[in-house]
């Protein structure tokens, strides 16, 4: 290719910009011009939903004007191609004008199908596809109650996420007996469907619309063929994709069977100084429907182009994705498929986890997995399915719950160079290691420099993974920075808060960050920030760095509602408290239950309840339990020596007396203790983060335990201490662990990981090894004295009441919660008792002083 020579790109999405880019790259003085449908250049379609949760629509843009100008690109926009003459090398506009070209690449990319249903062309019945699909949807919304989205696929769960965020009652009706067939397999789609029914999406498969007509009760009836039907007042299409191969057909290009332009390895089409990519393009009598495997072809033609012996080989359809909140993955042949596959499956009721891998016949090899619900191994096992690695001679403890530390991992310096690490960029190992090799060896630097990891993000972990492993065997210290917006640590970050007494996010990140903050640093530094200042979470300074469960100072329950857990210290409570309680509980209609800490939880509150029910305890006697925070949970106890003809110390007492010390104690993880009046240890201190067991002595303190998918034992940390020295050292220990510990890391870990281990711990804490001793003390007091409860601070305060109702233009509650009864008490509707109105009345207890302050 010669720079006199004119490449004109017809098509703007993300394919189409990202071959622009690689072209401007290779070729700096080539003459590009750049024929735009739509009227903004090219912005990232895998997100568009965000914008209805208040992403700004320029933030999605991949690339400006002032850009392409810039890098000398000519473009159109508006420009719709109506006509393609190869033989005169001339492209023809819907507007009359026509551009010469010397090389054409097509990037038209797909269009949404719209099954022939009849009815599918009124007035509300659209699709979802590009910004302008967006606005007329949200149009649509505003005088819409309920929609629906015809499509069960990755794009039908988007958009229904959509109509979710947009306020709507929305259900999704599927062809397929399950969601997802494609990517997961029957177990794996049941698990989704439960999962997104629980959060109040009703999902219909197995269902075929036979038309759309005038509703009852809403806009519109589908009507499916086995007689049922469902009323909308929305129809959203997004039944699948279908190639925009018509230009390429009426130019006498080979188009296949079924759609899509046929291409060859160089993704050159039947007339060689044409080009197709993207999903519009044919390869193998495949279609590919992911962005991923369009950037690889964008890659490949723009090296053909410039003389270069890339070949597009096809692309891997694996994908990892958060659907409504959901986790799922999806790795090769999902569905063992291949002849000799075995599949090891686990399945988890409780958690709601289900995960399987596709073995072949020997066991050795992944062919396939699927992850529904956890999706913490995926990198791990496409890096194995990728590169055809051999599988640890246990395969199925890659899925199973890490029990123990010995759990297999997938080193970094074991893939090889060719290993597939971003999909998106198309970038490998050797890629980042060649990057290492010309002088990047920061993370932020290696990215900007290869554009790993600045896609979907999916790859972040194993990027960063293979960068600190490659530098380390150079030699290099590798850095330990929270994140591309902070070069520095959780525990160096809590210093300089301490030491430059910083108490807002805004001068951290002005002083020592870059950017605006993300989802990793902004909740880090709000417990840093609590942890040290112990100041209102809900201050407006504070708010924003919170997640769901402090902002609204409870737990949110599948269904949307909200959890209410007062502190209960000790596991010890009056009856008054108990009829209190049991009265919230009958008053509010929550549903009762005794946990595994010693409290009681009412679940079922709606969020604009909230502050009502805690109007109530508060002038019980309650305080908050902060079961919604990282930060201390519950001191468990046994009754000890007062009752118990065992106990040889008052263990009820002591727990009372540890649980108000450190209650609202904000740390890197949740924290939870025990005290036993015995060595029978009835209050399981052994497997708490701090367990004291009663001696005739005095108290053995034990350290770093923990339940969960990965227990550990406590370590014995100390024997027959007297009170002062046991709160002395627990002090110590809490604020060490605080100062050190690195983001959500629990106590077990962080032993594990401490330098030195349990002797180092010992060393530091009792013989005071680094002179810290004092300032823990003193540090731990203020956090003491600083106490007060978050929801009594709360309630005293009109302008954060403001938060606690569902819609912020309006005080009506989120229909989509229902409850039906069972065993005596309430517990959520699932979908097929919502459709059948099973509901019970809500009563509606109202504060003349709270209801005043909340409007």
């Amino acid at each position: 290719m010669t720079a006199s020579q004119h490449i004109l790109v017809v098509g703007n999405g993300m394919v189409g910009h990202h071959f622009v880019e690689q072209l401007r790259a290779k070729a700096p003085t080539a003459t590009i011009t750049v024929l735009c449908g739509e009227p903004q250049l090219a912005y990232d379609r895998v997100y568009l939903s965000s914008v209805f949760t208040g992403k700004d629509r320029a933030e999605l843009a991949l690339t400006s004007e002032q850009h392409y100008r810039e890098q000398g690109i000519k473009y159109h926009l508006n420009c719709w191609v109506s006509r393609i003459e190869p033989q005169s090398k001339t492209v023809f506009t819907a507007s009359g004008e026509n551009y010469h070209y010397d090389k054409l690449v097509l990037a038209t990319g797909s269009y949404p199908f719209v099954p022939p249903i009849p009815g599918h062309q009124q007035e509300h019945c659209l699709v979802y596809r590009t910004l302008d699909d967006l606005t007329a949807i949200a149009h649509s919304a505003q005088d819409s109650q309920t929609g629906v989205i015809i499509g069960g696929g990755l794009l039908g769960l988007e958009a229904a996420n959509a109509l979710r965020q947009l306020g709507l009652t929305t259900h999704v009706v599927e062809f397929a007996p399950q969601l997802m067939a494609v990517q997961l397999d029957v177990a794996g789609g049941q698990l989704l469907t439960q999962k997104i029914t629980a959060l109040g999406l009703g999902v219909h498969t197995g269902k075929t619309t036979q038309a759309i007509v005038a509703g009852d009760e809403c806009r519109y009836r589908l009507e499916f063929s086995d007689g049922s039907f469902l009323e909308t007042d929305l129809v959203v299409f997004s039944a699948g994709i279908r190639p925009y191969d018509a230009l390429a057909k009426d130019a006498g290009l080979a188009i296949g069977a079924k759609g899509g332009i046929i291409i060859n390895d160089y993704c050159q089409t039947s007339q060689q100084d044409i080009y197709a990519i993207g999903e519009c393009a044919l390869w193998q009598n495949q279609l590919f429907g992911l962005v991923a495997p369009g950037y690889q072809m964008a890659r490949v033609a723009a090296s053909h182009l410039t003389g270069q012996a890339l070949r597009f080989q096809g692309a891997d359809m694996s994908t990892r994705l958060k659907l409504l909140g959901v986790e799922v993955g999806s790795i090769g042949d999902a569905h063992a498929r291949t002849p000799g596959a075995q599949c090891l499956t686990y399945q988890d009721p409780i958690r709601q986890i289900y995960k399987k891998l596709v073995l072949n016949d020997s066991g050795d090899k992944l062919l396939g997995a699927v992850l529904v619900g956890d999706t913490a191994e995926y990198d791990t096992l496409l890096q194995y399915f990728l590169n055809a690695l051999p599988l640890p001679a246990a395969p199925e403890s890659l899925i199973l719950p890490q029990l123990s530390a010995n759990t297999p991992t997938l080193s970094a310096d074991l893939l090889p160079d060719n290993a597939m690490l971003c999909s998106c960029h198309n970038v490998t190992k050797g890629d980042i290691v060649a990057s290492i090799e010309q002088g990047h060896v920061e993370l932020a630097s290696i990215k900007r420099c290869t554009k790993a990891s600045t896609g979907c993000g999916g790859c972040a972990a194993l990027l960063k993974s293979v960068v600190d492993t490659e530098l380390t065997l150079r030699g290099v210290a590798v850095n330990n920075h929270l994140c591309e917006h902070f070069a520095y640590s959780r525990q160096a970050l809590l210093h300089l808060v301490q030491v430059e007494q910083l108490t807002t996010f805004e001068q951290l990140l002005q002083r020592y960050g870059q950017g605006q903050g993300c989802d990793v640093c902004k909740p880090t530094v709000a417990s840093i920030l609590a942890s040290v200042w112990n100041e209102y979470i809900l201050d407006n300074k504070h708010v924003a760095l919170q997640d769901t469960n402090d902002t609204f100072l409870a737990n949110m329950q599948k269904d949307g509602s909200y959890s209410v857990v007062p502190r209960i210290a000790g596991g010890e409570i009056s009856s008054a408290k108990l009829l209190v309680l049991a009265q919230v509980a009958d008053d509010f209609q929550l549903y009762c239950k005794i946990t595994g800490g010693q409290r009681i939880d009412l679940f079922g509150a709606r969020l604009e309840q909230l502050p009502l029910i805690w109007r109530r305890l508060v002038d019980a006697g309650f305080e908050t339990g902060h079961a919604y925070g990282k930060s201390l949970r519950t001191v468990k106890s046994c009754v000890g020596s007062t009752w118990c003809r065992y106990g040889v110390q008052d263990s009820v007492g002591q727990a009372i007396s540890i649980e108000s010390r450190y209650k609202g104690l904000r740390s890197p993880h949740k924290i939870k203790m025990a005290v036993s009046g015995c060595t029978r240890e009835c209050a399981e201190a052994q497997s708490k983060d701090i367990g004291v067991i009663a001696t005739e002595n005095g108290w053995n303190l034990y350290v770093c335990g923990n339940g969960g998918m990965r227990p550990r034992h406590a370590d014995l940390f100390a024997t027959d201490l007297d009170t002062p020295t046991l709160i002395r050292y627990i002090d110590r220990i809490l604020m060490f662990y605080i100062r050190t510990a690195d983001r959500l890391q629990r106590t077990s870990v962080w032993l594990e990981k401490l330098e030195g281990g349990l002797d180092y711990l010992r060393q530091v804490i009792i013989d005071d090894s680094l002179g810290l001793a004092a300032e823990l003390e003193k540090q731990m007091a203020g956090l003491v004295n600083s106490y007060a409860c978050e929801w009594q601070r709360t309630l005293d305060d009109p302008e954060a009441l403001k938060r606690f109702r569902h819609f912020v233009n309006s005080p009506e509650g989120d229909s989509n919660i229902l409850f039906v009864q069972e065993r005596g008490q309430i517990r959520p509707a699932t979908l097929e008792e919502k459709q059948q109105q099973q509901r019970i009345p809500v009563t509606m207890i109202e504060s003349e002083e709270i209801t005043h302050d909340m409007v």
